[in-house]
């Protein structure tokens, strides 16, 4: 694939020095989340944004806490290095508040080791007197041989001189290791939903062919959505891993709201919501909500049963687990199933392809003279009911627009047509037409415009 040329930004420290703090005031929105609790950030969290008319690539890392034998903290020291790795520049961050600790000398050993250009952002200078301070340390400039900056992330002191010296260390010359989609969104947004430890992070590294994820048994491991960008088969994706969907009534404290709520955004701004469920618990009243949430939103839904190698089988084991998910669906029956496992990466090519059939049913356009024909046939073949003693008549179907598609059906009594009969006609227009995985929306109008349409 073609690498872009935007330069790679990778921001890294211990915890709670305020990295993720710096990341939002340098992209200028809230994108990572920040909370007083040391360890949020767990994985690499990418975004472009720019200074000066030039644009480059930022990269907010979890804190890297070197002694650390937790599982989590080794899959964080390992995701702050392959950041490092990726970078064209690294921003070391210290808190100017505290003293410097081994743990910071052992991080400005790795940059040192890496022969990458870096600079020292000394945060948390929240006045002169501070600033002052870290000027004076002779320990500090031990760290790296890079430019040192002191800057308040929280008050916006310096970021402009920071981002400044940014540009100066990448020069006119560089080479990102990111390819140039990632930034176009004329791709399919693929949004991986589902409840904690489903496998989401797993399907996407088996996706992409690299840890970009952390991955472990602990449940709730990624918090953020994260972005990933490919091609397949020639269509560019966005594969956005989601925080574990969690029942709001465990959601207490508010770095699990606020990865909910990212969740929920999520949803909103993606093509298609694929749906990880663990083929051990099958499907959960969680699981049935976050569908009607997309559904409601009109998106293309996938639903991918994973671990499915974990699972004693027959021939016709997959027949009956697909029966009583369909049940439980009701009366979502039009989604597709698929049934994989991310560890052994059986099938998640399959995932994709549903993605691109559903993704091209969201953007089908059916001709008019066969939806005229349509209905014709449909409404001759089952009548609607005379309701309130008013004969129904059902005289056209249009399709108003796509993505998600909207139809409307033209009739002489729009309020008064029976919730079974628009089922019936919804029915049989997925009969004849497919819309596999998709939404479809039938509104009732006495006419329609011809400016109301979207072809």
């Amino acid at each position: 694939m073609k690498l872009n040329r935007l330069p790679v930004v990778a921001i890294v420290g211990r915890p709670n020095v305020g990295k993720s703090t710096l990341f939002n005031r340098i992209i200028r929105k809230q994108d990572a989340i920040v909370d007083a609790e040391p360890g949020v950030t767990r994985d690499r969290h990418y975004e472009i944004t720019e200074w000066s008319g030039r644009q480059f690539i930022l990269v907010d890392t979890g804190g890297y806490i070197p002694e650390s034998s937790a599982v989590i903290d080794k899959a964080v020291r390992e995701q702050a290095e392959i950041a490092i790795e990726e970078a064209d520049l690294v921003v070391l961050t210290i808190d100017a508040m505290t003293p410097l600790s081994p743990a910071e000398m052992q991080i400005a050993g790795l940059v040192k080791r890496s022969g990458k250009k870096a600079i020292l952002a000394a945060n948390k200078c929240d006045n002169e007197k501070i600033m002052q301070s870290v000027v004076a340390s002779p320990d500090i400039y031990k760290l790296i041989a890079g430019p040192i900056i002191p800057v308040s992330a929280l008050n916006s002191r310096h970021i402009g001189d920071l981002l400044d010296e940014m540009l100066a260390q990448l020069g006119q010359s560089f080479k990102s290791h990111l390819e140039d989609i990632r930034y176009d969104r004329s791709g399919i947004r693929l949004a991986v939903i589902g409840k904690p430890n489903v496998g989401k992070s797993s399907f996407v590294n088996a996706v992409i062919g690299s840890p970009k994820h952390i991955v472990t048994e602990i449940p709730g491991t990624t918090r953020d959505a994260i972005d990933t960008d490919f091609v397949y088969k020639g269509k560019k994706f966005t594969l956005v891993d989601t925080a574990g969907l969690r029942r709001k009534t465990k959601v207490k404290e508010n770095l699990e709201f606020y990865s909910t709520l990212r969740t929920a955004r999520t949803i909103q701004e993606c093509d298609i919501a694929l749906l990880i469920i663990d083929a051990r618990e099958g499907v959960a009243a969680q699981d049935i909500s976050v569908l009607e949430q997309a559904r409601q939103l009109k998106k293309g839904l996938v639903l991918a049963v994973n671990k499915w190698d974990s699972v004693a089988k027959d021939d016709k084991t997959a027949l009956h687990y697909e029966k009583n998910i369909r049940k439980a669906m009701s009366p979502t029956t039009y989604i597709p199933v698929l049934f994989i496992s991310a560890k052994t990466r059986q099938r998640v090519y399959k995932v994709l392809d549903l993605a691109l059939q559903v993704f091209a049913e969201r953007n089908k356009t059916i001709p008019q003279e066969q939806l005229t024909a349509f209905i014709k046939k449909t409404v001759e073949a089952y009548h609607p009911p005379a309701v309130r003693g008013k004969n129904l008549n059902i005289k056209n179907l249009v399709q108003i627009k796509t993505r998600p598609p909207v139809f409307g059906v033209i009739t002489n009594y729009p309020e008064l047509v029976p919730a079974n009969y628009r089922n019936y006609i919804e029915n049989k227009l997925r009969e004849s037409f497919g819309f596999t995985g998709v939404p479809l929306s039938l509104t009732y109008r006495k006419s329609i415009k011809k400016d109301e349409y979207e072809h």
